[in-house]
């Protein structure tokens, strides 16, 4: 059903300094708050040095702040610009608080990281707040590990940003897969206003438009490493079982991603033009058109993947990495423990024949319906509902754009 909040805005923080993930999270919230209610427009400042790779739906715009880009040994270094990483996060700093304060957001949703990349965002959120502005962030199912998780947020001083400077905390999963705060020493003013959503349903765009990018004339088990950037592993593992085993013969198509290393993904597509049953791609925008059409997914187990298996009702198996964070393989687990995908523990011997017989295996798996999780894609509905509850105490069809009129 649509409603009406016009005039009303949503400002989107992501920071995107690795991968894909921020930025396809913001977006689907962002694409279905302007399909659900008719007259808000939402703007998404982000980092994502390919966000214009993107089409963004009507009243959905973006503003490109500098990137930055997260090293493998968890330290970050400016993506494009020859300057210091000081100055590049100042300024992102001073654009993100231009940009809050011109557009003048009803709501600001902030992404994973409660006072941004390095506190860029912490100025912002106190500006914000004290013209009565709902401040949400929106936090992963899974963050890390506990202790990890802990030291980060006191390092990063979180906590006392999600007590004084935030409306309300959403979780993006369920409570079955784990609490995403464990290990915390949470206050209970924190606690009282953290809402899990449900995960966030993804759907394949209704346009005629949008065709299948490749021609295959049976089955295929989609591959995809997300942005690619920490995907090499699991790629030349799944490689090898096709290099090995003859006689697998179940149709592979594998999608490289856009920030894979140029020489890994030249090392992969030589090794792909060999073998008759794989077929290779390095980015796809719309890549739930190919998981619609695939048989079966394997993937590492971020976030927005994890998503559209669930939404798409596929056949899994996650190949999670562990560092930087634990991420992947604390959701790869708990998810295979519910019964919602298998999984292959990348961090052990990456034996080709493990991987060729758990490919093999995936068309014998129970699909992830089957597990019979209540709620678990509630996640967009929620969230509608709560931007709705949290606009609505101060909305009326006229006094947000006379207010801004003055």
């Amino acid at each position: 059903m649509t409603e009406r909040l016009d005039g009303a805005r949503i400002l989107i923080y992501s920071h995107d300094s690795f991968g894909l993930g921020h930025l396809r999270r913001c977006r689907a919230i962002a694409h279905d708050l302007v399909d659900r209610y008719k007259g808000l427009s939402v703007l998404i400042l982000s980092g994502s040095p390919i966000i214009g790779s993107f089409d963004f739906r009507a009243r959905v715009d973006f503003v490109r702040i500098p990137g930055v880009i997260k090293l493998h040994n968890g330290e970050y270094t400016s993506l494009g610009l020859h300057i210091d990483l000081d100055d590049t996060l100042a300024l992102r700093s001073s654009i993100i608080r231009h940009t809050a304060d011109m557009f003048s957001p009803d709501l600001f949703l902030v992404d994973k990281e409660p006072v941004g990349l390095r506190g860029e965002v912490g100025e912002t959120l106190a500006m914000l707040k004290g013209r009565g502005v709902h401040n949400v962030l929106g936090l992963r199912d899974v963050m890390d590990a506990p202790r990890e998780l802990r030291e980060e947020w006191e390092r990063k001083k979180a906590m006392p940003a999600l007590r004084d400077l935030y409306s309300e905390i959403w979780i993006y999963g369920v409570p079955l897969m784990g609490d995403t705060m464990k290990g915390i020493d949470v206050p209970a003013e924190v606690r009282d206003k953290t809402i899990y959503t449900g995960y966030l349903p993804r759907y394949v765009p209704h346009d005629a438009s949008l065709t299948q990018p490749i021609s295959l004339d049976k089955p295929y088990i989609l591959v995809t490493a997300g942005g690619g950037g920490d995907g090499a592993t699991m790629i030349d593992w799944i490689i090898r079982a096709y290099e090995h085993d003859a006689g697998l013969d179940q149709k592979a198509v594998i999608v490289l991603g856009p920030f894979m290393s140029a020489s890994d993904q030249h090392e992969f597509r030589e090794r792909i033009e060999r073998l008759d049953n794989v077929t290779v791609l390095t980015f796809e925008s719309h890549i739930e058109v190919l998981m619609l059409h695939a048989d079966s997914i394997v993937a590492m187990g971020g976030y927005n993947t994890f998503c559209e298996i669930l939404s798409l009702n596929k056949r899994a198996l996650l190949v999670p990495r562990s560092t930087p964070r634990k991420e992947q393989l604390i959701r790869a687990r708990h998810a295979q423990e519910l019964g919602l995908v298998k999984m292959l523990d990348g961090d052990g011997p990456r034996d080709w024949k493990t991987m060729a017989v758990a490919l093999r295996r995936l068309p014998d798996q129970p699909l992830p319906s089957e597990a019979n999780i209540g709620g678990i894609l509630d996640g967009l509905t929620t969230v509608h509902q709560r931007v709705k509850h949290l606009l609505e105490k101060q909305y009326s069809p006229t006094s947000m754009v006379a207010q801004r009129a003055t």
